[in-house]
């Protein structure tokens, strides 16, 4: 039913699951086939343990084939939950047991749903699945404020996404204290953005259209030219501009380069699913 089944505790395997709350808690559930309250317990148990995603072992103990080991715990009634951390015994409970009551006591003891969002979160950070982690990475960091391990792990997805000025912005956010070498690697990583995209060719026709703003050809040229050094947004801004007033501007080179972008970003993007969303209400 879930993604983790319980061990089934007996004397030949009972130290060792002991032993692997050394790296994760374990949590035991004493119970009886003859008792369905019991059985119950379990199935709750399952769930939420399940829920965690590997942080927590599940082990249960059928009180009837197992007596003796039933015994070593000085175990008196059923159903009853132990949890064990680093070898010993940290928190229990005995008789009935609600869903809430369960997730109470193994919330004490373990991440977070925030916490586990997190972990998996830079996990895809470090597998550069960059835009599946920066929706939840924004989602957590408007519950965490200002937590620079959240902060960074932002940066690096928009970097990595062509989301330069975000980017920027988020960086310049981070406390002296956490400027570590993540930090220092990614403005190293945005500087070389910043230099490589500023070229005389650029800022030539930076000038000229500021100098003729009404001039679509210099716009359509200045557009291109940033898409090849990953200024999408800026791209993006002034396609959509042109696009505004002709929509088969350049025989259509302007929708065509518009959409080109758009792919690149991929549909995580949210800076790809701003223009998108303008692109296809001119469209349709």
């Amino acid at each position: 039913m879930y993604d983790q089944l319980a061990i089934e505790l007996n004397e030949q395997n009972l130290q060792q699951v002991i032993e692997q709350s050394m790296q994760t808690p374990v949590v035991i559930s004493f119970w009886a086939p003859s008792m369905p309250e019991t059985a119950e317990v379990n199935q709750i148990l399952e769930k939420l343990a399940a829920s965690y995603h590997g942080q927590v072992t599940l082990a249960t103990l059928d009180c009837e084939s197992q007596p003796m080991v039933a015994g070593q715990f000085g175990v008196r009634s059923l159903p009853t939950v132990a949890v064990f951390k680093n070898g010993q015994p940290i928190d229990g409970a005995a008789g009935p047991q609600t869903e809430q009551s369960l997730a109470e006591m193994l919330g004490k003891h373990l991440p977070s749903q925030e916490e586990l969002a997190l972990k998996a979160a830079l996990e895809q950070v470090d597998n550069q699945q960059y835009n599946e982690a920066l929706p939840v990475l924004r989602e957590l960091a408007a519950k965490f404020a200002q937590n620079s391990v959240i902060n960074l792990a932002m940066a690096e997805c928009l970097l990595g996404t062509s989301q330069y000025d975000e980017a920027e912005a988020l960086l310049a956010t981070i406390p002296m204290q956490d400027q570590d070498a993540k930090y220092k690697g990614l403005m190293a990583k945005l500087e070389l953005h910043q230099q490589a995209s500023d070229s005389p060719e650029i800022r030539l026709l930076e000038e000229k259209l500021a100098a003729e703003p009404g001039n679509n050809e210099i716009a359509y040229e200045l557009a291109v030219q940033y898409s090849q050094v990953e200024r999408a947004e800026e791209a993006l801004e002034l396609l959509i501009n042109l696009l505004r007033k002709d929509m088969n501007f350049a025989d259509g080179g302007a929708k065509k380069t518009m959409m080109d972008i758009l792919a690149a970003l991929g549909q995580g993007n949210a800076v790809a699913s701003k223009y998108r969303r303008q692109l296809y209400s001119l469209l349709y």
